[in-house]
């Protein structure tokens, strides 16, 4: 019996390993790439990463864009690791972050608010109204069985004309397509050159992690995606823990509009708001192996490649569009890998190596 569970144990440490490594190995082959890329194009590579770790880690006032820049990525990547956590695929984080954002730009202006008043107001709209649209895929599923990645898809595209219409006719700027500046009273302050927010999704993405991995809630959540079969025959609530993780996934998400729109230039509305946010938050999710703490870094590599393309660009003369391909080259090599790890050959070879190693360790002591 004791040998059993010492050989479990070995087999999880060996899993939780292949886990670790997966992504770390999958950045290091995107970066790979683009440098076989760069070289193609007549460009020194090492130059060129210099260059981009030089603009968007060179000094505080770079870093604390870097971090802006890796904030909305942050929320929209937590809030696809909480629904993916019970089982479900949340893919309209995008639409729940411009709800959100809605939200608040309806209080703000609408109520005619200014300073904390409008920045606390705002921000619970944000996170009320971004659960409220992210409940609405949850309501489908589970009433009508109706698959989510569509409807959350969809719900994108309603919330996408929503804002249009937020900014073209309710709060326009003297008829241009974008709304009126948020007052500077009710903007983010900033807390050592960065604004507000980010502490905010650093934090969340510690209480969700705590949650999800320390608390009885959070195991009923994990429970539920992994087997809801099992989880309704334990007696787990499995419809209101569904429910409950869109509302919660949504949440994240219109927590994160608010925060871009009151935290970060041009502090207003406008065409392209939000854009690209919500998938990939779910990329950053799934190299990030559904950790919270691990989202949060993935997100601030994001941010980092976002930031120091600029750099890069001016530096050696290579298109920004060499940042995209080694981003999305990352999410190929992780999903690839993860995928790859759990093929019952390699899973069996693993176990092969282990056993091989602790036979050896046998026969030393005796």
């Amino acid at each position: 019996m004791a040998a059993t569970k010492q050989s479990l144990g070995a087999e999880e440490r060996r899993e939780r390993t292949l886990m670790f490594l997966t992504p770390i190995v999958s950045v290091l082959l995107a970066l790979v790439v683009g440098a076989i890329i760069i070289a193609c194009l007549g460009k020194n590579p090492l130059q060129g990463y210099a260059a981009l770790l030089q603009g968007s880690l060179g000094d505080m006032g770079k870093l604390g864009k870097t971090l802006e820049r890796a904030c909305p990525l942050i929320f929209t990547s937590l809030a696809a690791v909480f629904a993916y956590k019970c089982g479900v695929f949340n893919l309209g984080g995008e639409g729940q972050f411009i709800m959100g954002a809605c939200a608040t730009a309806t209080v703000v202006f609408g109520l005619g608010l200014n300073g904390p008043a409008a920045l606390a107001l705002g921000l619970v709209a944000g996170i009320v109204v971004g659960g409220v649209w992210g409940l609405l895929p949850g309501i489908m599923k589970v009433t009508r069985g109706l698959n989510e990645m569509i409807t959350t898809i969809m719900l994108n595209y309603v919330a996408l004309y929503l804002m249009e219409f937020v900014f073209k006719n309710l709060y326009s700027d003297k008829g241009l397509p974008k709304t009126i500046a948020i007052p500077t009273g009710a903007r983010l302050p900033d807390v050592a050159g960065i604004h507000l927010g980010v502490v905010i999704a650093i934090v969340l993405g510690v209480a969700i992690w705590y949650v999800l991995f320390r608390t009885s809630f959070g195991f009923k959540i994990r429970a539920t995606g992994m087997n809801q079969v099992a989880a309704r025959v334990n007696g787990f609530p499995v419809r209101s823990l569904v429910l409950l993780s869109f509302v919660i996934s949504g949440a994240a998400a219109g927590l994160g509009g608010s925060v871009e729109l009151l935290g970060r230039a041009p502090f207003r509305l406008a065409d392209g708001f939000g854009s690209g946010f919500g998938f990939d938050g779910v990329a950053i999710a799934l190299i990030a192996q559904l950790n919270p703490l691990a989202s949060i870094v993935v997100a601030i590599l994001f941010g980092i490649l976002s930031t120091g393309g600029t750099m890069m660009q001016s530096v050696i003369g290579v298109p920004t569009a060499i940042i995209d391909i080694i981003r999305g080259m990352i999410i190929i090599f992780a999903v690839a890998g993860m995928a790859w790890t759990q093929l019952p050959k390699i899973k069996a070879y693993i176990a092969s190596l282990g056993s091989k190693g602790e036979g050896k360790k046998a026969e030393a002591s005796a």
